[in-house]
C-alpha cells in the first residue's frame, strides 16, 4: 500500500507538471483570459511609474512582460504581492518602481487584490 500511495504522488506531480509548463511563450498570454483588469486610472499611474527604465537594459529583447499582483493599503499606497514573468530583473525593477508608492485613486478598495499586466518595449 505505501508503495502505491508514493507511485500515486510522483505521477500526481509528473501529470501536474505536465499541465504547467510552457513552452517559452508570453507567460501573460494565457492569464489574461481568467483575470479582472485593474482599473484604468490605476494602470495610467503605473504606466507613469515605469515609464522612465533608469538603467534597465531590456537586452536583445524587444520587450518584455509580466502581471502585477498589487494590493492598496490603508495609506493608498501599492503593496506589490507578486509579479509573474520569467525575468527575475523585470521582477525586482517592478517591485523596486512599484512598492509603497501613493496612488491618486480614491476606487481602489484597501485589502483587495487587484491585477495588472505590464509590457516594457524597446
Amino acid at each position: 500500500m505505501k508503495k502505491f500511495s508514493v507511485l500515486f504522488v510522483a505521477l500526481a506531480l509528473a501529470f501536474s507538471g505536465n499541465l504547467l509548463a510552457t513552452e517559452g511563450g508570453d507567460p501573460c498570454s494565457e492569464d489574461l483570459k481568467f483575470l479582472e483588469p485593474a482599473p484604468s486610472n490605476i494602470a495610467e499611474q503605473v504606466e507613469q511609474l515605469l515609464e522612465e527604465f533608469d538603467g534597465f537594459d531590456l537586452r536583445e529583447a524587444d520587450e518584455l512582460s509580466a502581471i502585477v499582483r498589487f494590493m492598496v493599503n490603508s495609506e493608498k499606497e501599492l503593496v506589490v504581492i507578486s509579479v509573474r514573468t520569467e525575468e527575475e530583473r523585470l521582477e525586482n525593477f517592478v517591485k523596486g518602481r512599484l512598492n509603497y508608492e501613493k496612488v491618486e485613486d480614491q476606487t481602489l478598495e484597501v485589502g483587495k487584490i487587484y491585477t495588472l499586466p505590464i509590457r516594457l518595449r524597446a
